[in-house]
């Protein structure tokens, strides 16, 4: 049984093709990006000159497959028109710079419910997300991820998998982050029988096709707190154990495995964690 590909989220700045000398100290084979601010609307696309910078590092090194995680401002649920109006567009643009870089995929948060009527936002969900594909019509993939809350939407594989079903799209597909599974109470305990049950679950709900990258995260609060709260491997409610646990599972061991941790120098995912998952395969 092959060993997953196991990285993490980099930084790039200075430019794109900093993604691979970053991941390459920390021991990281796959990466995960920001192609643009996180925490802005507007969205500054990559020059010639950084995309050719970009393509010359690749081909120096073996990092595969690349994502990208959109903008923390999504929220394609919101009944505010300008709100929304800004989520598609920066759904858009960073798809766009997906495929500049071809990246695999361009992951994301739907939102929130605001305390508004399920059933009608995730109808705008379904608008929003087929009005991004439509003006992106090819290309990278859009990943949603589920949310470690139930007052935010997708935190279920039962509603992920709704979604799917009314997108229908073979361009969307689906991240499971460990931490916020837990944190949204979709899984107890990574103790064998639960992960098990929990892998069967997105299995009918999602299809385990349509989940090509784990984020891997320990947890930080308690299951079930409805809290999004990243904490190192090992030392978080999730624990050495329960990640020893996910790697015997050969469902995941085809996946991607993304860390998105603090690192302990709390200056994001380092090798010390990296290696904490690279161990557990060993």
């Amino acid at each position: 049984m092959n060993d997953p590909c196991v990285g993490a989220h980099v930084s790039v700045a200075g430019g794109l093709w900093k993604l691979f000398e970053n991941a390459t100290l920390i021991g990281a084979t796959c990466a995960q990006i920001f192609g643009s601010s996180p925490r802005q609307w507007g969205v500054k696309a990559p020059s010639l000159k950084d995309l050719d910078e970009y393509k010359r590092a690749r081909e120096g090194h073996k990092i595969a497959p690349i994502y990208l995680h959109a903008a923390y401002l999504v929220n394609l649920g919101s009944l505010d028109p300008g709100i929304y109006e800004k989520s598609v567009m920066s759904l858009v643009e960073h798809l766009r710079i997906a495929g500049m870089i071809e990246a695999d995929g361009l992951i994301f948060h739907l939102g929130s419910y605001q305390g508004k009527d399920k059933a009608t936002v995730l109808q705008r969900v379904v608008k929003g997300m087929k009005s991004v594909l439509e003006e992106v019509p090819e290309g990278p993939k859009l990943l949603m991820e589920n949310a470690a809350s139930t007052k935010k939407i997708g935190a279920t594989p039962q509603e992920l998998g709704v979604l799917l079903r009314e997108i229908d799209s073979s361009r969307v597909g689906v991240c499971v982050d460990t931490a916020h599974a837990f944190e949204a109470g979709t899984i107890s305990l990574f103790a064998p029988p639960f992960i098990q049950e929990w892998i069967a679950l997105w299995e009918k709900e999602v299809g385990w096709s349509r989940i090509p990258v784990l984020h891997i995260n320990d947890s930080k609060t308690a299951y079930n707190s409805q809290h999004d709260r990243h904490e190192n491997i090992g030392e978080g409610y999730i624990g050495n154990e329960g990640f020893l646990n996910l790697a015997k599972e050969g469902a995941l061991r085809e996946k991607s495995w993304v860390l998105e941790v603090p690192g302990f120098a709390n200056k994001g995912p380092d090798k010390k964690n990296i290696d904490r998952i690279k161990k557990c395969f060993s």
